[in-house]
């Protein structure tokens, strides 16, 4: 006997909305159960008095965004060219590019 194609489209509906629902239940566990760790986490942040996230792992100046300077992309060099990706993808932060020439 062959299964019509409702059939077959209404059981398989149904057993991805049932494991859609088991998605959501396993959700709602796994978080539960990373609380505590992420509890240490943010106590190990508070007291190593961290500040700063690590986006990007291969140049300094794209390291820790908030530790550059306008001249450390051009460090082995004055005119030389962006060695790294990254430095197209982050701009040095606004408070350097608006004081840069400015004379306080």
């Amino acid at each position: 006997m062959a299964l019509r194609n409702s059939t077959l489209f209404l059981s398989g509906t149904a057993a991805l909305f049932l494991l859609f629902i088991a998605m959501l239940g396993h959700s709602v566990y796994a978080r539960t159960a990373a609380l505590p760790v992420l509890d240490r986490k943010a106590e190990l942040v508070r007291t190593l008095e961290l500040t700063d996230l690590c986006l990007f792992t291969e140049a300094s100046y794209t390291r820790h965004l908030a530790m550059t300077d306008l001249n450390t992309p051009f460090q082995d060099a004055p005119f030389s060219f962006e060695h790294f990706p990254t430095g197209a993808l982050v701009s040095p932060p606004e408070r350097l590019v608006r004081s840069h020439g400015q004379r306080n």
